[in-house]
């Protein structure tokens, strides 16, 4: 409760002021491997509605898919159902890698279709996060491209099957 608050106070000043997360950003990934990989799920209800979680630590574009780092010796697939567990209670199955990406030379990005394993009931929500919500695909908001990109590439797979 005291994170989750803590979180509520700290995401407006990160927004009006986005340049206050560079300095704690880079004391984390002077201690991370030389190379960082990211994982993030794409998941639909059965109105073809996509999830995105608006996140605290991301100033720029707060809303996006849910996920996170990899952790060391971890698969990616594992990650992406851990992180969406762990955010907002939710239980996936991810399916089929959808997009991998390269946003800049030390960092890996890899996106998954994710089917849920339960009810589509969110659970609650991590310190890490605001808000979430259910987005028609054709009114996102303002998206990092490679999210935007794996969202279009799921309505692709989604539509034909």
């Amino acid at each position: 409760m005291i994170l989750r608050k803590l979180s509520s106070t700290l995401a407006p000043w990160l927004y009006r002021f986005p340049w206050l997360i560079a300095i704690p950003y880079r004391i984390w990934a002077f201690f991370q491997a030389k190379h960082t990989v990211g994982a993030v799920g794409v998941i639909f209800n059965p109105n073809g509605q996509v999830l995105l979680v608006k996140h605290v630590f991301h100033p720029k574009y707060p809303w996006g898919l849910p996920g996170g780092w990899v952790g060391f010796k971890e698969n990616p697939s594992e990650t992406v159902r851990r992180e969406i567990e762990e955010e907002i209670g939710l239980n996936v199955i991810p399916t089929i890698i959808l997009l991998v990406d390269t946003p800049h030379a030390r960092h890996l990005d890899i996106a998954y279709l994710c089917e849920p394993s339960s009810n589509l009931e969110i659970k609650q929500l991590s310190f890490e996060l605001i808000d979430y919500g259910w987005f028609e695909v054709t009114d996102l908001p303002c998206l990092l491209r490679f999210h935007y990109e794996a969202i279009q590439k799921a309505v692709g797979m989604r539509s034909n099957i």
